[in-house]
């Protein structure tokens, strides 16, 4: 017998209860990215002030025992007497839920806050927070703890400044993890300070013996984010092109650069907030973008009459763009709201650029004759790679969508219970077919390393042997006409050797696999197959050990002597099938890393792959230096 639902079933949840009860509502997750999220909230309330033009410090300290000061030199939080609830109005913006100066009323015309809950989450969430002001002469502070006043608002002595200074502790109970990554906090300040032009963002990392301390400064703002968004390119032309006005209460700026590469990396934001899946202020300018250089190149004879308009995708090849508006009311679609739904941005983005653009192209004759070439040449290049695409289908049609000679498929057809192994070299190919479970998992040999993709234009990667036999073998397509639905296998697995060349291929194929096929990492199909590093034999024992660390917890165990025999694998081939099925294919006793996309950081995974895999030697020594102390067990 079910216990009774009834009217005393239905509980209320007080405040800020409600937020310690279900935090991923609020924030996300309580994982290390909802972690940092606490950060952002304190910050995007101090960015607010910038963007009021009443602030231009904002400093983030991760003081010893990973608690959190953020200081700005803004207004100062609001501490008059609040006239419907009676208390002080910083006490309202800590402890009411959906209070603060960001639902009209003239405090802020735009906020990057997201819908008004920032202050108060960071105050349920946390184990203690404390808010010092300065304001009109004189210091107040509060503390609160687990989101409860500890006591009144006091003045605590006179000051000559303004401005807010917030510390907080997040609570163990709540997040899996509480230390900081002093990278992921770095990355994202530095986006907000491109964003805002002029401000200045300091963050200080006060846990070790010697400070660490960046500041970010950016008088040229969007302008100077695609400057280094492309350093590790080659720009096609000097001159950043840059637009900006206002429109319908809309604030627009963007700013663009193209450089030699194929890939195109357009980002947008609204008020400061970064929108992965685009939206009306992103369709606005890809618009103006195509109909301003079909135009110009009409016009300039560029295009011939007989010659059909160039395709938004042709002008954005190798386009680095950022596209940052301003709105008072933002309106956020789907249910991650990670896309800008109000229609009036795409008149205003695409009215300012088709404005400042054809302007600027009329003032810039050669840089306008460089896009419009690149774009020529990406388009016959295009039309070349959809004749070997139409080809391709022709053929599967024929031959009954004909699988890749090389590739041993496995015999059941439900892709949820399918993998397939992508491996390097033909002799790790053998063991993996005679290892495996013939059911449910297929193996992939490649020979040698595919192609780089980075550095290769479409029509020259579809006629490439092994990214065929990947793209067939997936089923799903490439690009424009990638369907998920269709997707062979729910695991796909890269195995190649624990070395540097095996490191190589997986960022390859990594490469491939981003540039061409995202939607197979978003929605968590890939994973990297961790082979052992080392077997221990003593009599009949025998262990694999997949670190230095946990061989020298074998060893601790079952003693170091003599009669150990430890042997080092160099790579995949040196094992025999069965030593492969046990520590690298057993569904039951595998490790694998599965592939994610964090998309608020997709500038940064961008950058990487174009450090990693680009033409630019100089750069990915630099990074290679700075990640060497990351790398373990790297048999060179």
């Amino acid at each position: 017998m079910s216990a009774e639902y009834g009217a005393d079933q239905i509980q209320i949840l007080e405040g800020l209860e409600a937020v310690r009860k279900r935090p991923g509502m609020y924030i996300g997750s309580t994982s290390a990215k909802g972690l940092h999220h606490l950060v952002y909230e304190i910050v995007d309330n101090a960015v607010d002030e910038a963007l009021a033009g009443v602030c231009n410090t904002i400093e983030v300290t991760i003081n010893k025992g990973d608690s959190i000061t953020v200081k700005d030199n803004g207004r100062g939080i609001p501490v008059g007497i609040h006239p419907k609830k009676g208390i002080p109005a910083v006490e309202v913006i800590f402890t009411i839920l959906h209070a603060g100066g960001k639902f009209g009323g003239g405090g802020y015309k735009v906020s990057g806050g997201l819908h008004g809950v920032g202050a108060s989450v960071v105050n349920a969430l946390s184990e203690w927070l404390e808010v010092v002001i300065h304001l009109e002469g004189k210091m107040y502070k509060q503390r609160y703890e687990r989101g409860k006043v500890m006591y009144p608002l006091k003045v605590i002595g006179d000051t000559d400044k303004t401005g807010s200074e917030v510390s907080f502790l997040p609570d163990k109970t709540i997040f899996e993890e509480t230390i900081y990554d002093y990278d992921v906090l770095k990355q994202r300040l530095r986006e907000m300070a491109f964003l805002t032009k002029g401000l200045k963002i300091i963050l200080i990392d006060d846990r070790e013996e010697k400070q660490k301390v960046n500041e970010f400064h950016y008088e040229g703002g969007i302008k100077e984010y695609v400057a280094y968004l492309n350093k590790n390119k080659d720009p096609l032309y000097e001159s950043i092109i840059y637009c900006e006005g206002n429109k319908d209460d809309v604030s627009v700026e963007v700013a663009l650069q193209h450089n030699d590469s194929y890939t195109e990396n357009c980002y947008s934001f609204v008020n400061n907030i970064t929108t992965p899946e685009g939206g009306t202020h992103l369709a606005g300018f890809k618009n103006a973008l195509t109909k301003t250089f079909n135009d110009y190149a009409r016009k300039q004879k560029l295009l011939k009459e007989n010659e059909v308009n160039l395709s938004g995708e042709d002008i954005r090849e190798g386009l680095t763009a950022i596209i940052s508006i301003k709105i008072p009311e933002p309106q956020f679609e789907g249910q991650t709201k990670q896309k800008l739904g109000n229609s009036e941005a795409r008149g205003a983005v695409d009215g300012v650029v088709s404005e400042q653009l054809t302007y600027f192209l009329e003032q810039n004759p050669n840089i306008a004759k460089m896009i419009c070439e690149k774009a020529i040449l990406a388009q016959r290049a295009r039309d070349a790679a959809r004749k070997a695409r139409d080809l391709t289908r022709r053929k599967t049609a024929l031959e009954g969508m004909s699988l890749p000679g090389k590739l041993a498929d496995c015999s059941d057809k439900d892709p949820k219970n399918c993998e397939i192994y992508i491996v390097e070299g033909d002799s790790a190919g053998g063991s993996a077919k005679t290892a495996r479970s013939r059911a449910t998992q297929a193996i992939l040999p490649l020979r040698g390393k595919i192609l780089n993709v980075e550095k290769s234009r479409l029509d020259k990667i579809l006629v490439n042997n092994e990214i065929k036999a990947m793209i067939t073998a997936f089923g799903t397509g490439i690009s424009d006409d990638f369907d998920i639905s269709k997707l062979r296998y729910h695991k796909i697995i890269i195995m190649t050797d624990a070395d540097v060349d095996g490191a190589h291929i997986s960022t390859l194929l990594l490469t491939f696999l981003y540039r061409f096929m995202p939607e197979l990492i978003r929605q968590g199909y890939v994973y990297l197959a961790q082979p052992p590093l080392f077997k221990v034999e003593k009599g009949k024992m025998i262990r694999y050990a997949y670190s230095d660390e946990e061989l020298n917890n074998i060893l601790l165990e079952v003693g170091r002597d003599n009669n150990n025999k430890i042997q080092r694998y160099k790579g995949l081939g040196e094992m025999d099938a069965e030593q492969l099925w046990e520590t690298t294919m057993d569904p039951e006793r595998r490790v694998l890393l599965k592939v994610t996309i964090d998309e608020e950081e997709s500038s940064e995974i961008d950058l990487t792959f174009t450090t990693l895999m680009g033409d630019k030697v100089e750069p990915r020594r630099e990074f290679i230096e700075a990640n060497a102390k990351y790398v373990k067990n790297l048999d060179v």
